[in-house]
């Protein structure tokens, strides 16, 4: 797939979560197969641009590219603006969210409220795309299938992801993702693909399915349904990166791999936490780590007890020297890692696209 000058090397991505999606993550996820990342949420507010959590969004040191960056608003000019803020920063692709259902990002109309509003939203993707355009840069879309399964108000109704997304392809959008849920559904029930089929039938672009890909099994099935050109996968790569792995041996070979070595789990998150000490320092890189490494060791042997205990501990030091004994120790009894991960659903552990950007206007 290519998206401008830029050619991505398969066709499994990492969904951008906040809270997650953090430069060391993606590059984990990009070390371990993932064909394309884009990062966390970032504001179009400007008077939050210096803020320390924008500006770790907005920090791509040693980041290979290329460079996507996720950008939320509800004002034309505003989103136009971060998107110039962004390239200048490092970004080599924008992305609009309209597809963020949380109510805090609601209730100010972006993410997915956007959806309820095609005029503006479609001033705003066009307000982007000319930003983007003079800098060689791709602009693509992240929507849902819409506001409301019932909702009627407006020319087509609350699940109108189709004419968004042709309206989004004429103003020049390289590529579209769509989440098959509604707003209103936030992540609750089943994600329906249906919808995403249609866009890729009457599209020209790149569209990308995203939504309970939560397997190997599952991202190949969803490929084949929609004839998508891509899958996007969010939970399912918490804890598990190695996923990306796992898929493009299933899709090349027709078989899942084995799992991964148990001494490769330990130094793929030991160098994730080292990294993400880097960026967040340590009284918040600890704090922040503890959920990737409980999702790390979830429903491995004894790996509850050790998250309760760990989650006790307040330096780099003893959260690596911790998660350092606990794979020694596991090792010493499994040479690859005793649950089959990649065939499991997602990490039960919350739901991490809640959490949120500082207030968006």
């Amino acid at each position: 797939m290519r998206l401008g000058s830029h050619t991505l090397p398969n066709a499994f991505f990492v969904a951008p979560m906040a809270g997650v999606t953090d430069r060391p993550f993606r590059m984990l996820c990009r070390r371990l197969g993932a064909g394309h990342a884009v990062s966390e949420m970032v504001t179009s507010r400007r008077e939050l641009w210096n803020s320390l959590k924008t500006s770790r969004r907005a920090d791509h040191a040693g980041e290979p590219g290329p460079i996507a960056v996720q950008i939320a608003g509800v004002e034309p000019g505003e989103m136009a603006d971060a998107a110039r803020y962004n390239i200048d920063r490092g970004a080599e692709i924008i992305d609009i969210n309209m597809g963020c259902p949380a109510k805090k990002v609601c209730n100010r109309w972006a993410g997915s409220a956007l959806m309820k509003d095609e005029p503006l939203a479609l001033r705003i993707v066009e307000a982007v795309v000319a930003a983007c355009a003079p800098r060689g840069v791709p602009v693509t879309l992240k929507m849902r299938t819409g506001w409301s399964a019932t909702h009627r108000d407006g020319p087509h109704g609350g699940r109108n992801a189709l004419p968004l997304a042709r309206a989004a392809e004429a103003a020049g959008v390289a590529m579209v993702t769509v989440h098959g849920r509604t707003r209103e559904m936030g992540y609750g029930g089943v994600a329906e693909h249906e919808t995403v089929a249609a866009i890729k039938a009457a599209l020209r672009i790149p569209v990308v399915a995203n939504g309970d890909i939560d397997s190997p099994a599952r991202a190949l099935e969803v490929l084949r349904a929609t004839g998508a050109d891509a899958v996007m996968i969010g939970r399912a790569a918490m804890g598990r990166p190695w996923i990306f792995r796992d898929v493009l041996h299933l899709q090349q070979h027709g078989r899942l791999p084995p799992p991964p070595a148990t001494r490769d789990v330990q130094r793929w998150l030991t160098e994730h936490l080292h990294d993400h000490y880097a960026l967040h320092g340590e009284y918040s890189g600890v704090r922040s780590a503890r959920k990737h490494i409980g999702w790390a060791v979830q429903s491995l042997p004894g790996g509850e007890a050790f998250r309760q205990a760990m989650n006790r501990l307040e330096s780099c030091e003893a959260q690596v020297a911790a998660v350092s004994a606990y794979f020694d120790a596991l090792a010493e009894r499994h040479a690859r890692l005793p649950v089959g991960r990649s065939e499991e659903g997602p990490p039960e552990q919350g739901r991490p696209e809640q959490e949120h950007e500082e207030m968006l206007p």
